[in-house]
């Protein structure tokens, strides 16, 4: 009888990929900047202080260092009120240094996310969230892309995985992910099924899937046997155990013995989300800088 373990799947390291986007980021915006244009600029703005945002808000900004974007905080409380934060974004929308516009998201319960969303310029939305820019998405002319999704297709390309008449499977529905995510796949030719909490028998339709990208937000939620032999695996999902473990949104060991490729929680996606930050950003300048030009 063999005792010859069974294969595991293959690291998409996230970290490297990232870096490697930022190094081109970075030429780009040299090479921008030695043909005498400005410089991009983005704006972070963080209301209140929520742990988690504030983290990943000092990460964004230690990456527009990196590339050598500028970077502008706005750091509001977290009594400023929605009045306040839509009358400085009216001011980041007409301010020429400003490329970009970032509201880190969760807002306090008092400030509506979608007011706030619709409230920046379209062709300012870095985060690719404004209702234009996923219309635009939608009917296969993108401009700016939701940074998450965007990444993963980024992701993707970087293993030579083409999502071309593969099955995908995308578990989660928010708007944020789950649906620009969909629409990416489509758009990048995949079959693409949606499932979210409605959805019955989830396993069976992961178990379809040779594309499978999970931001369900539920920890360990998609159990590694579900997983079809083969299969390429996204987690968006991260979580902190209550022993200070960081997990993904899928059951990691299971799930890496039967796919083919695997994101790994920490180190998959979240980086690849804000070099894409940092890219869209450098692609909003370029494109208003070259519309003012041509003005």
């Amino acid at each position: 009888m063999s005792t010859t373990p069974p294969p595991r799947a293959r690291l998409i390291d996230g970290k490297a990929i990232a870096k490697s986007l930022k190094h081109e980021v970075r030429g780009a915006i040299e090479a921008m900047v030695a043909s005498g244009a400005r410089r991009p600029g983005l704006a972070v703005v963080l209301v209140g202080n929520n742990p988690a945002s504030e983290v990943y808000v000092r990460n964004k900004r230690r990456s527009c260092e990196e590339v050598g974007l500028i970077s502008v905080a706005y750091d509001l409380p977290a009594t400023a009120s929605e009045a306040e934060l839509l009358s400085l974004l009216r001011e980041l929308n007409d301010e020429p240094s400003i490329d970009g516009i970032l509201v880190q998201l969760p807002l306090p319960p008092h400030i509506r996310g979608r007011a706030v969303i619709e409230a920046i310029d379209p062709a300012k939305d870095v985060d690719g969230l404004h209702p234009y820019n996923l219309g635009r998405l939608a009917q296969r002319e993108p401009l700016l892309r939701a940074c998450t999704p965007y990444g993963v297709i980024k992701m993707l390309q970087h293993i030579g995985i083409s999502p071309r008449g593969m099955e995908a499977v995308v578990v989660g529905a928010s708007s944020i992910v789950g649906r620009p995510m969909a629409l990416e796949l489509l758009l990048a030719g995949a079959t693409t099924t949606v499932c979210h909490t409605q959805t019955r028998n989830l396993e069976a339709q992961v178990g379809r899937a040779e594309l499978l990208v999970v931001a369900i937000g539920r920890p360990q939620m998609v159990l590694g046997a579900w997983i079809r032999p083969g299969a390429v695996v996204i987690d968006i999902g991260i979580h902190r155990l209550p022993g200070g473990k960081l997990v993904g949104d899928i059951e990691f060991a299971a799930a890496a013995a039967r796919a083919a490729w695997i994101t790994p929680v920490p180190g998959g996606v979240g980086p690849m989300t804000i070099a894409t930050l940092l890219n869209n950003t450098l692609e909003a300048s370029t494109r208003r800088q070259a519309l003012k030009s041509a003005g």
